[in-house]
């Protein structure tokens, strides 16, 4: 199996399916609309998740790169889960 960089994987899921888990362990599920180079990621058609359980959904959401403890691309790419 090749090994792809972090960016060529982020490319290939935006306007896909997404899971972004936080430190906190909140859970978004939605479309990946974007992603900066401050990690800061935007989303669409986008359900919360606490525990498990569906506690809101959003139109659009933005997520700030600080809550999903990303310290690099690489590190990205493993919060972001394509559905």
């Amino acid at each position: 199996m090749e090994k792809k960089p972090p960016s060529d994987f982020l490319k290939s899921v935006l306007g896909r399916p997404v899971d972004v888990k936080l430190n906190n362990g909140v859970e978004y599920k939605g479309v990946l609309a974007c992603l900066d180079g401050f990690m800061n990621i935007a989303m669409e058609q986008t359900q919360e998740f606490v525990n498990g359980q569906l506690k809101a959904q959003y139109g659009d959401c933005f997520i700030r790169g600080n809550n999903g403890k990303p310290s690099s691309l690489s590190s990205v790419s493993s919060l972001i889960r394509a559905g």
